[in-house]
């Protein structure tokens, strides 16, 4: 009703990260280089 209130409310938590996530990236982007690699070796080389 009065917008002059001063509402006080508990501040979020800040989210945390996701190390399975990035450990999963890491994972993936090596196996798509090995699997690059191999893709030009086997067609150019």
């Amino acid at each position: 009703m009065n917008e002059n209130v001063i509402k006080f409310r508990k501040p979020q938590p800040p989210k945390q990260p996701r190390p399975h996530l990035r450990k999963l990236a890491i994972i993936l982007a090596v196996i798509a280089f090995f699997v690059a690699a191999w893709a030009y070796f086997q067609f150019v080389g």
